[in-house]
């Protein structure tokens, strides 16, 4: 079976059992729902006991709960640009807006990046009498950049200079 395979099974399973995203979160626990929603399709690795909850509460073999257990090759089937539009905002929005998101993290932070791995992402709905507003929160550790075979004087890191 393939990771794809599986993540497809998983579907079936959900839509046959008439299951949520939120139902099968709060079943699997353990983790924020984006990575439990992420590993089941295929984009994260669920850790042993998040697998083994996943595998009773869907019933899956063990052979299929390692594999959720399994580093995932991520991005693997995602065109780019997105073609699902939902998806391909968040990338006009990075396109658009991503100059000057750098440009004001550098002025704040110094000379580096904001990690997807060290990372948490929340949504939420906001209602708003024009049409219900989806609300993001995205908060990623800042890690510098090591600025190697430095002397006299140059940082280690590329924090802020003050």
């Amino acid at each position: 079976m393939t990771r794809a395979d599986l993540t497809e099974k998983l579907l079936d399973i959900k839509r046959e059992k008439g299951w949520t995203w939120r139902y099968i979160c709060d079943e699997i626990g353990g983790m924020a729902p984006t990575l439990v929603v992420g590993a089941l399709l295929g984009q994260m690795k669920l850790v042993k006991p998040l697998a083994a909850r996943a595998a009773e509460l869907f019933g899956l073999s063990a052979t299929e709960a390692a594999l959720l257990n399994e580093v995932p090759y991520r991005g693997q089937g995602t065109p780019m640009p997105p073609t699902d539009p939902l998806i391909y905002r968040f990338y006009e929005m990075v396109m658009v807006n991503g100059p000057a998101w750098k440009a004001l993290i550098e002025e704040e932070f110094g000379d580096g990046i904001m990690s997807a791995i060290d990372f948490e992402f929340d949504f939420e709905r906001e209602p708003n009498p024009k049409g219900d507003r989806v609300r993001i929160t995205m908060s990623g550790k800042f890690l510098p950049y090591k600025y190697y075979g430095n002397q006299q004087g140059t940082p280690d890191y590329g924090f802020k200079e003050e």
